[in-house]
């Protein structure tokens, strides 16, 4: 048995300042990060269960934590080091840097997505990761193959998301391979759905660690392969109360009084190799039925009219075109390797290294002043860029949630940091694309939140 806790949450910061306001109803606390930290991410620190689960923690989120409670933190990077130093192999994946829905994205944006994933996870573990969480786990071939590329050798998908060549049942509980080309492949496990939802969404069943094995020995049917039950991190004392007691008495008592072996995918990789391919269905996710559609077009997972979706994903698209075109054309006469470039920024970001220093990495004569102020300036716009896309703008039903709002607001700072380097404008631009995605609730349009998040930055 293996449960894995994908720990994230949607960037609630305020763009502008770096701090997360007052949040309505957080209380007594004063925002969802620290009443969420209080209810899960320290209590399960604390009792020692982040060593026995496997878990990717979001790198947004991460930054947080490390910035606010860095004890908490430190005693989760700690439990992978322990893990490794117990079993050979860490018990943390790595996870695409922003949360971005890796399908919908341009090659060169999924290859950075990962890229600055897996230096945060290195910078912050001390040591590669082998795994990677998908944000959403949505996949295609495209983001697997530069997963591959890039060292990684194993994701998780849910069993809707892979088919059997030739047509045969495909076997949840032992690990598989997707071929991709030039005779390379990456391993993925399969959750268990029946026991990660019920896990997830039962509470009743949940009550009891050991009424929960016994649930799953008798639901298990066999003594033999991998059973990983795969949720939200945040299941264990936020969305249920108290249940990082649940987690540990299941996984240091109950699992093995019934027959099980506590593992993570990691550790079960080391003693049973994938045997068999499965096909990859292409552009799905766990969370939506209707493929990506939810980030996308808009889809019957949420409510009301989802048009604005579609439009206020061309109004990025547009923007990010733009911005790249510009940083390009500034890299021409300096830089070789823009794209390289852009994927070692992440180095800044983590302050390991300063951006003239790491200019100075990526070309082969000296870059003078006003043109290292227009390349920093344009890394980063390209850095904003990167965070509009963040899953959870697309994700709920409105155009007037926060989450979008952030999401306008990173724009915005994109459309800053091209003028303070070239001088250009592309809010006109922007502002008419964003007009025509609409609210149903409010009926605001992206254009009137783009103009409200840029006067209160003035204000």
């Amino acid at each position: 048995m293996c449960i894995h806790g994908h720990f994230y949450q949607p960037p609630r910061e305020n763009p502008f300042t770096g701090l997360i306001p007052p949040e309505p109803g957080a209380e007594p606390f004063e925002n969802f990060n620290e009443k969420i930290h209080s209810e899960c991410y320290r209590p399960n620190a604390e009792l020692g269960n982040f060593e026995l689960i496997s878990f990717n923690f979001g790198p947004t989120l991460a930054h947080w934590l490390e910035a606010q409670f860095p004890v908490t933190h430190d005693r989760i990077v700690m439990s992978d080091k322990r893990h490794r130093r117990t079993f050979g192999v860490g018990n943390g994946m790595a996870q695409a840097y922003n949360h971005t829905i890796l399908p919908l994205a341009r090659h060169r944006d999924k290859a950075t997505q990962i890229r600055w994933g897996i230096a945060d996870f290195a910078h912050r573990f001390g040591h590669a990761p082998e795994g990677m969480w998908l944000p959403e786990m949505a996949a295609d071939i495209d983001t697997l193959a530069a997963m591959q590329s890039l060292g990684l050798r194993y994701t998780l998908l849910c069993p809707h998301q892979v088919r059997d060549p030739n047509g045969d049942w495909v076997d949840s509980r032992m690990p598989h391979y997707v071929r991709l080309s030039d005779n390379r492949y990456l391993t993925v496990f399969l959750r268990d759905e029946q026991m990660s939802n019920r896990l997830a969404f039962d509470p009743g069943l949940t009550a009891s660690a050991a009424h929960f094995a016994d649930w799953c020995r008798d639901t298990a049917h066999t003594d033999s392969g991998l059973f990983i039950i795969a949720t939200d991190g945040e299941t264990f004392g936020h969305h249920q109360h108290r249940r990082q007691h649940f987690l540990r008495s299941l996984l240091r008592t109950e699992a093995s009084r019934v027959g099980f072996q506590v593992t993570t995918p990691g550790g079960y990789l080391r003693r049973h190799s994938p045997t068999r391919d499965v096909v990859l269905v292409e552009q799905t996710a766990w969370s939506c039925a209707h493929g990506l559609a939810r980030w996308n077009t808009g889809c019957a997972c949420t409510s009301g009219d989802q048009r604005w979706k579609l439009r206020l994903r061309t109004a990025f698209d547009r923007l990010a075109g733009s911005v790249d075109a510009l940083y390009e054309n500034e890299c021409r006469a300096w830089i070789d390797a823009p794209w390289k470039l852009r994927d070692g920024y992440i180095n800044v970001m983590l302050g390991i290294i300063e951006g003239p220093d790491l200019l100075r990495q990526f070309s082969s004569r000296a870059i003078p002043t006003e043109a290292t102020r227009r390349l920093l300036h344009l890394l980063e716009a390209e850095r904003y860029c990167q965070a509009m896309y963040t899953s959870c703008g697309l994700y709920f039903e409105d155009l007037g949630r926060i989450e979008t709002r952030n999401n306008i607001a990173y724009a915005s700072m994109s459309v800053d940091q091209v003028k303070l380097a070239t001088g250009l404008d592309l809010s006109p631009g922007l502002r008419s694309d964003l007009a025509a995605a609409k609210s149903w609730v409010t009926q605001e349009t992206g254009q009137d939140i783009y103009d409200n998040v840029v006067a209160h930055r003035r204000a």
